[in-house]
Parts: C-alpha cells; structure tokens; sequence
C-alpha cells in the first residue's frame, strides 16, 4: 500500500512525537506530511522520513510561533495532495485528523486529544485577553474552529483514542466511538537506577516536573506549593508564562529547561518523587518516572487515573490530591512523606511496564492490520487494493 502519515507540527520531541516514531518504525516507507517542520529537534527515526511541510513552514519565525498561526492551520492541512494514498495514519492533537483522504482510502487518527484550545480549556488559555476587539476575534476564531474540528472528524474512519478519558471526550465532541490504545514509554530506556538492584534507589534530594508551560499544566499550582513548603524542585521544560513564573518561585525552585533523553532519565532516576499538578489527557512523563521506580504525586483526574495506583492500594505508585490548588498539593506531599515506605521502586517500575513501547507498537500493528483485511476483499474495495494489502 501507499502510506501517509500525518502530524500537526514537528518542533521537538514530546509524547504525540513519540508516538509518531513508533508508527515511522512501523512503516518507514510511508510519506510524513506536517504542518512545520524543525528537523534539528527531532529524533533519528523522524528526522530521517520523506516529510512534505505545509505553507505555514515559511511563515516569519514558525519554529518559534506557530501556535500563533492557529487559524491558518485548517487551511494549510487541508491543501496537502492525498491523491494515491491508500492507507492515511493521523497522529492529531489539534488539526492533523482533518486532512482530506480520496475516496477509497482507509483514514486512521490517533487522537491524543480534540482541539483542548477550543474545547474544555478555552478559557485557561484565554483567560488573559482582556476585552474589546482582541477579546472578540479570539472568541469568534474559537467558534470557528470548533465547527471545522466537528465537521473534519467525519473524515475519519477509526479513531483510536490514547485513554479512556479521551475517549469520552471524542464521544463527547464528535458523537464517535474510538478504541483505547496507551501511548507508547520506552522501559527499557528510563529504568531503574544503576546498581540499585531490583528495589532501585529510594531516596533523593529533590521533588521533580517535566512539562511544557501551558496554562493547564498548572505548572504555577506547583510553584504556589513548593515555595510555602522550601523543598527543592526542579523543573525541566519551557514554554508560555515561563518569565513569570520564574519571578515568582523562590530559590528552592529550579528551571532547567528542555534536556536530552540521557540526562533526563539521570534526573529521574535521582527525584525523590514526580510532581503532577495538571489535567492530561494521558501524561507520559508520569510513567517515564515511574519506570524509573519513582512514585508520583498527581492531581487525580484525567490520564493519571490510568497510569497511578494511589496510595493506599496494596502496591501504591503515587499519591493523588483532591484539587489542582497548592492547599491540596501539600496536602498529597504530606501524604507521601508519611507513607514513604509504602513505595517499592521495583513493584513501580513493573507498573510502568504495562505501558511499554513494545506493547504500543504491536496493539497499533495488529489494528492497523485488522482494519485494513476488514476491507480489503475485492467485494469491498476491488482488486487493485486487495493485491497492493
């Protein structure tokens, strides 16, 4: 078959880029449309594709700003030429699910979420815009792509959803069903502690986030908590509002900005515990860190109901606070600290292994595969397509 890929943007190396890379692994023979492209931020794997970039690529400082050309996304998404493709693989968190496939071929998103900025955290991303003429043609914008995000997701023949918190969200913005398939951590990779042995290394000196600054991050919530309690953070990340919050965060708070695999996994694997203050749809970094045998501290709501076993579960991984304020964030560190004991680096570890990479590349595999010999019989879709499958 001819196989095109499709992702909204390609500007580093986050969790929807991670699950790009397993399927180019899966099929590096395929065509990967984007709508920018930073080769120079990208993994090997990605960054050796056959990539077609769209007009917004020649914008004035897109690898910078291209979130600022939001309303030109539909448009530029749309004008990518499909014409031959038998098999379009979409890996969309805002407008990759609305390219437009021929008659005749197979479309499959993987969603990582509908459009939050349009959705259910508009007003977190807006709530700054003030009034008058900027306040209007942001809403007015907002409403429009709400309506392109609806309409474009009848372009779609399978979703798969990468929880069942999106899930539900699919079903409840565009009335589709979709299958449940965890992102892909690789395991093998963050691990355990050198020389830890099997129960890895229970104390560090720091408490420890990975994530961009977007406002439902609540990256502030934590910053809020730490500065009452003087323990050390440490922040890895960059992004909106980091300024700001650097003003605001004392000395025990340290921002470290984005870092290389190698030396994040030596950051984890030396936290005393993974801070989680935000609503995900999934949250990778939360398994990574608890691949490395370190708990997590997670506002309990969204992906993380998924990926934590809360204390006081027989095998706890994490401890959940009740609501995205610093007051509960305490609340949960207290928690933890008093029930330290209780976190076995090895039995979290095995946890996090449930959502390894092996296991993602061969459930997309085997779907991709039994949704293709679902209609690939000549009565179906002709010879021509059956003989190419």
């Amino acid at each position: 078959m001819k196989i095109a890929l499709i992702h909204d943007w390609l500007t580093g190396m986050r969790g929807g880029e991670r699950v790009l890379e397993v399927f180019c692994e899966l099929y590096p023979e395929a065509d990967l449309f984007t709508l920018v492209h930073v080769r120079n931020r990208l993994s090997g794997t990605t960054a050796k594709m056959k990539t077609q970039t769209s007009f917004v690529q020649r914008f004035p400082k897109v690898s910078e700003y291209y979130r600022y050309y939001l309303p030109f996304f539909p448009s530029a998404i749309e004008r990518f030429d499909l014409r031959g493709y038998d098999l379009i693989i979409s890996s969309s968190h805002c407008v990759a699910k609305g390219i437009l496939p021929m008659p005749g071929a197979l479309h499959i998103s993987y969603c990582h979420t509908p459009m939050r900025y349009v959705w259910d955290v508009h007003l977190e991303y807006f709530q700054d815009t003030g009034r008058g003429i900027k306040n209007f043609l942001i809403s007015a914008i907002a409403n429009y792509l709400r309506i392109w995000d609806v309409t474009s997701s009848q372009r779609v023949d399978e979703f798969i959803a990468n929880s069942r918190f999106v899930q539900q969200r699919i079903k409840t913005y565009y009335r589709r069903e979709s299958t449940v398939i965890h992102p892909p951590v690789k395991c093998d990779y963050f691990g355990l502690p050198a020389g830890s042995g099997e129960g890895g290394s229970r104390d560090g000196d720091y408490f420890l986030m990975v994530t961009a600054f977007a406002p439902y991050k609540r990256v502030d919530v934590a910053i809020e908590a730490f500065n009452r309690l003087g323990k050390p953070l440490l922040i890895v990340g960059d992004g909106q509002g980091v300024n700001d919050l650097k003003k605001r965060a004392k000395k025990n708070i340290e921002f470290l900005g984005w870092q290389n695999d190698e030396k994040l996994r030596e950051i984890y694997q030396a936290c005393r515990a993974f801070v989680f203050p935000g609503k995900e749809d999934f949250g990778i970094t939360p398994v990574e860190a608890q691949a490395c045998g370190k708990p997590v501290i997670a506002y309990g709501a969204g992906g993380v109901l998924e990926t934590v076993r809360p204390f006081p579960h027989e095998k706890p991984t994490g401890v959940f606070f009740e609501q995205p304020t610093a007051d509960s964030l305490i609340e949960g560190m207290d928690v933890f600290e008093r029930n330290r004991e209780r976190f076995n680096p090895g039995e979290i570890r095995n946890h996090a292994l449930l959502f390894d990479h092996g296991i993602f590349r061969e459930k997309i595999r085997s779907f991709v595969k039994e949704k293709v010999e679902a209609i690939c019989s000549p009565s179906a879709r002709g010879d021509h397509f059956a003989q190419k499958v």
